[in-house]
């Protein structure tokens, strides 16, 4: 599915959703004026047409011990296909990186990092981060707080026009 085929319901829709995933049907149906067969064929459309690529409990990292977050940019030896490559494979095997996003300037990767303390980040970048595959350098910057970190998405229409 893509954005220009969702109507301004679609959009209330994931609008409540991603603020609310346990939303019950009935709730939802009368939080954007539909009926309850409507609504849940769109959540369906919305879901196998993969907008909504799932649902998932927001946690409170210091509860479950990873409320240490670091930055690391990467740099790797080279960038061809195949080395970007099995670096975007590695990195789906290290469950305390967070996000892995491949950067235009002077690095190429820059990582999310979520571990319990700074001890268990430097065993971390010995055992794991260092180990990737390519790996020529990496810059680690300690986060002191965390201002904002927002999982949900602002939503705009086909025309650029924020959805409220």
């Amino acid at each position: 599915m893509v954005q220009n085929s969702l109507d301004r319901t679609d959009y209330r829709i994931l609008r409540e959703i991603q603020a609310n995933g346990r939303i019950s049907m009935v709730e939802l149906s009368r939080r954007v004026n539909l009926t309850k067969t409507p609504c849940a064929e769109r959540v369906k459309r919305l879901e196998s047409s993969g907008v909504i690529k799932g649902y998932y409990a927001a946690l409170d990292p210091v509860a479950v011990a990873a409320g240490h977050v670091v930055m690391v940019q990467v740099q790797l030896s080279r960038t061809t296909e195949k080395e970007l490559e099995e670096f975007n494979a590695a990195v789906q095997h290290v469950p305390e990186i967070q996000s892995c996003m491949m950067m235009a300037g002077g690095f190429d990767y820059l990582l999310k990092i979520r571990t319990r303390d700074i001890a268990s980040y430097r065993e971390l970048l010995g055992t794991a981060i260092s180990q990737l595959p390519h790996v020529m350098q990496t810059h680690t910057y300690v986060v002191m707080e965390v201002v904002k970190d927002e999982v949900t998405l602002s939503m705009s229409d086909s025309r650029g026009k924020r959805i409220k």
